[in-house]
């Protein structure tokens, strides 16, 4: 089963992808790791995506779709795929649908991980990871069990992304509205959308999202 889900950033969708291959032996696939593996093995669409990057320019739909396609042909993912983070856009998921269907492949279903965007600015501006050992933690939903000391590691060194600020979060949340979100309708209307409440805690998302797929096979 070919799987798609959606959500703003901070939704989940990397937990829940890599939930989903370890339930149910789908590959996870993350353009960014596709891309990084295209450019590392050389291929065509990976030479000209490594020259767009070096450029400092943007990877086009088109080597985006291509670094799909490469993936798509390979033996590991006859089981199923999750994309995580793909597609973007709705000209995207057009190519996307053009390309399954080339493939004689189908898209069984997507989940739409719904947030609230103020509670989602509050979830990921409260991130902070353990450098040593990258421990997850968050400043009100999850902090060490002794205060400065990882749980994990006994690290006392914490960091945080640069990005994973109010002001940042808002703007990447502001992008996703105007043109990921769309991509709820698309799916709507193809009569393969499920939504579920992404601001529920892990393995009740979890839960929701295999019902959903189950309805969907």
């Amino acid at each position: 089963m070919n799987v798609i889900l959606l959500g703003p950033p901070g939704a989940g969708k990397g937990t829940q992808a890599r939930l989903l291959s370890e339930r149910r032996g789908m590959v996870q696939l993350s353009t960014g790791d596709m891309l990084r593996a295209a450019v590392a093995a050389q291929t065509e669409i990976g030479k000209a995506a490594d020259a767009v990057m070096k450029a400092g320019g943007l990877v086009s739909d088109e080597i985006v779709v291509g670094v799909v396609g490469e993936r798509l042909d390979m033996p590991d993912v006859a089981g199923g795929v999750v994309f995580d983070g793909f597609p973007r856009t709705t000209a995207q998921a057009e190519a996307l649908d053009a390309l399954l269907a080339k493939k004689g492949l189908k898209l069984g279903a997507v989940v739409n991980m719904a947030v609230d965007d103020e509670a989602m600015i509050g979830r990921i501006s409260g991130r902070y990871t353990c450098a040593s050992c990258g421990e997850g933690y968050h400043d009100t939903e999850k902090v060490p069990a002794k205060p400065g000391v990882c749980d994990k590691c006994g690290g006392t060194t914490f960091t945080r992304r640069k990005d994973d600020n109010a002001e940042t979060v808002r703007a990447r949340l502001k992008e996703y509205h105007a043109a990921t979100a769309p991509l709820i309708s698309y799916y709507s209307a193809a009569g393969k959308l499920s939504n579920v409440d992404g601001m529920a805690s892990i393995p009740e998302v979890t839960a929701a999202i295999d019902a959903a797929l189950n309805g969907k096979e």
